[in-house]
């Protein structure tokens, strides 16, 4: 049984695309959640990194985050806003100790992050780095590590796109509330077919509750557990 639960998100918005469902299913249930971004999710979109329209574009999806987990229930996360887009410029010890940090800070008894198959570059970083610092000796208190699916991202890599292992059952209005949740990212959004859309993410629930034998469900990777 979960007691509490770190989620690694490489930006604003895999939160809720990766964990929203369970996040609204445990709301209210005694079950502590805390959520860090590792990156901003918006810079990679501008020429310069520091341009005002740049910045303006971190702090309004930081509170589009704030605003999306405010709705599941959450008040506990952290932004560190390493720059979009550019992880592997970065030592990756640097992103090693940011992780290892909120790990000791925590003590969550399970861990949910990327997975190393997903198309974008700063998802497989955050995995590697979250494979190091959770390393069987580390001294950490996660018992349970998890990889989630990131619409846009899972899916793309077409010579190995993400394979479950577990699955959490949702109900049709947990699937929603992810939805209104990911809504609130207006920047992040579009009309079907596009994946991150109304229909995508009750598409998707619905399809891996099928490979569950239920109605809707959340898929996820269990990469290592320790009993």
């Amino acid at each position: 049984m979960m007691k509490k639960v770190l989620i690694l998100a490489a930006h604003p918005d895999d939160e809720v695309l990766g964990c929203g469902g369970i996040l609204s299913k445990y709301q209210g249930s005694g079950v502590e959640f805390k959520i860090v971004f590792i990156g901003e999710g918006s810079s990679c979109r501008y020429t310069e990194l520091d341009s005002k329209e740049s910045k303006d574009a971190i702090n309004f999806r930081n509170a589009c985050a704030i605003k999306a987990l405010d709705s599941l229930g959450v008040q506990n996360f952290v932004f560190h806003n390493l720059p979009c887009g550019r992880f592997d410029q970065i030592p990756i010890i640097e992103i090693n100790k940011i992780i290892e940090k909120e790990i000791t800070s925590f003590s969550p008894d399970t861990l949910f992050t990327h997975s190393v198959f997903d198309a974008n570059n700063d998802h497989k970083i955050v995995f590697h780095s979250t494979i190091m610092a959770t390393r069987p000796g580390a001294k950490n208190s996660v018992s349970k590590l998890y990889s989630f699916e990131v619409l846009s991202s899972s899916e793309w890599n077409f010579q190995s796109p993400f394979v479950a292992n577990y699955f959490e059952s949702l109900s049709e209005q947990d699937v929603e509330n992810k939805w209104k949740a990911l809504e609130i990212y207006e920047s992040e959004t579009k009309e079907f077919p596009f994946p991150r859309s109304r229909l995508g993410i009750k598409t998707q629930s619905m399809s891996r509750g099928m490979q569950a034998g239920c109605s809707f469900a959340e898929a996820f990777y269990l990469v290592r557990e320790l009993k």
